[in-house]
């Protein structure tokens, strides 16, 4: 189970982001943007933290559920 405890982002917002960062490949700068037109303002730095915090673990769950 996938943790977002003591996040300061919901935690739709955190799975958008990394799924659309691993899903289109898009820069963190691009991704940046995207997420802003979206209303939420986030750092690529962030998004970054995100991705490699929450990828693996969302990979795994994606691999068990086939």
């Amino acid at each position: 189970m996938l943790s977002f405890k003591g996040t300061h982002f919901p935690k739709d917002v955190i799975l958008y982001a990394v799924f659309f960062y691993v899903r289109y490949g898009v820069s963190y700068r691009d991704l940046e943007e995207i997420m802003e037109e979206r209303g939420v303002e986030v750092d690529r730095a962030t998004l970054n933290r995100w991705v490699i915090r929450y990828s693996p673990a969302i990979a795994v769950k994606a691999k068990s559920q086939k």
